[in-house]
Parts: structure tokens; C-alpha cells; sequence
């Protein structure tokens, strides 16, 4: 059985830095491909990143290529989203994701994602 259980959200202050982990039961990285969305108040589910090992692909989202780092501690079976130079609108509840039978196509698409967690706030404010 496939469980999701993010955390290290928290308050930053913009310019700032935060790591999320995402700790994962019942899957494995060489086959599911994993994901972090977001939502903030108001706003739709947006994409911010995805790393699939069976399909060697890694890929962000626009507004956050260059700031945050997504990766893997296999030891601890936990995926990592490194966030570096946050902005006030990064604020958002961050969501882990993840699917076995997901296309290159789809990787930027909630609904192709079967496994979620129930979500880490992430404030950052001065």
C-alpha cells in the first residue's frame, strides 16, 4: 500500500531557504515517479516538480527552474524538495505525489498522479 506523509513546512523569510520531505511506504523510486504540486489560498493546484527514474526525466515547473531542487534519499526511502531564494509567492500548502503508470506527457498533470499526501504549509513573509 502506497502512503505519502510530507514535512518540514514552516516559516521562512523571503531570500530565505526550507527542505521539504516526503517519506514513502509501499513504493519504489526505479518505478513510480514522484512529484510536488501546490495550492495557495484561492488558486488551482499548480506543478512545481517531478523525478522519475524509469524514465530519467527530472522537470520543474516555470516559476520555480532554478530555485528548487528535487531529489531522492534512498536510504530513508524519502523524496526531497530543496527550496532556496523563496519568494512571498511560494507561500502555498505543498502536496508529495506520485504514480507508477504516468506518461513523459502527463508528468506535469495532477490528475495523472494516483498516491498524494495530505499536504505542509509553507509561509514565507518577512
Amino acid at each position: 500500500q502506497v502512503q505519502l506523509v510530507e514535512s518540514g513546512g514552516g516559516l521562512v523569510q523571503p531570500g530565505g531557504s526550507l527542505t521539504l520531505s516526503c517519506a514513502a511506504s509501499g513504493v519504489t523510486f526505479t518505478r513510480y515517479t514522484m512529484a510536488w504540486f501546490r495550492q495557495a489560498p484561492g488558486k488551482e493546484r499548480e506543478f512545481v516538480a517531478a523525478l522519475s527514474r524509469r524514465m530519467g526525466s527530472t522537470v520543474y515547473g516555470d516559476s520555480v527552474k532554478g530555485r528548487f531542487t528535487i531529489s531522492t534519499d534512498n536510504a530513508r526511502n524519502t523524496v526531497i524538495l530543496q527550496m532556496n531564494r523563496l519568494k512571498p509567492e511560494d507561500t502555498a500548502v505543498y502536496y508529495c505525489a506520485s504514480s507508477q503508470t504516468i506518461i513523459m506527457s502527463q508528468l506535469r498533470s495532477q490528475s495523472a498522479y494516483s498516491y498524494w499526501g495530505q499536504g505542509t504549509q509553507v509561509t514565507v513573509s518577512s
